[in-house]
């Protein structure tokens, strides 16, 4: 868990049927509510798909430049920021061109909030997460589902009473795995009180 960063830059090399195959497996073992386990989870393959998602990766960091008013990224500068700007501007460009795609489906049970529609389909992400990684994979998640729904949806034939979650990016890692980089605990955990914090063992 410590080392399943996002891993947006992959090599060209195939990932097996079978590893694949184990990490959709991890993802069927997750928890739901009720057990009734309202998920589908799609690989894409298409080239026609691909390309869709390809045009709307593009269209999402578009969007990303303006809204976060991110400047042109020079090739020279090499600070962790624009490293990190770059990885994610070239993971957008490659866009459905990843090794592996795959698409997380929910289908809301009936009363429940969107944050309990959450519920039932993010811990299957977290599952294919870990697996992809304890396999040698990296991966990402993604939104760029949100520029092209429609078309993926009538391409897919998603019945109209289920919800695009998330868009994994699957593949073997240019590079190695690093550990994750987070808040201490003390910032993030408490006891009984917003403003008590946790005493960490660490």
């Amino acid at each position: 868990m410590s080392t399943a960063t996002a891993v947006r830059r992959y090599r060209d090399d195939p990932v097996p049927h079978e590893v694949l195959d184990r990490c959709l497996q991890a993802a069927s073992w997750a928890p739901s509510g009720g057990n009734q386990q309202p998920w589908r989870f799609v690989v894409i393959r298409s080239a026609e798909l691909r390309d869709v998602i390809t045009r709307a990766a593009r269209s999402t960091w578009e969007v990303m430049k303006d809204f976060y008013r991110i400047p042109d990224l020079g090739e020279g500068a090499d600070d962790p920021k624009s490293r990190v700007l770059r990885t994610m501007a070239e993971h957008m460009d490659v866009g459905g061109a990843a090794p592996e795609l795959v698409l997380f489906c929910v289908q809301p049970q009936r009363g429940t909030t969107e944050l309990q529609q959450a519920g039932s389909i993010f811990p299957a992400v977290q599952n294919f997460l870990l697996a992809a990684r304890a396999q040698g994979l990296g991966a990402a998640i993604t939104l760029w589902h949100g520029h092209c729904g429609d078309e993926l949806r009538t391409s897919i034939g998603i019945p109209d009473d289920w919800h695009i979650a998330t868009l994994l990016t699957v593949g073997w890692p240019k590079g190695g795995h690093h550990v994750v980089r987070r808040k201490p605990l003390t910032a993030a955990a408490v006891v009984d009180r917003w403003d008590q914090p946790w005493t960490s063992a660490r």
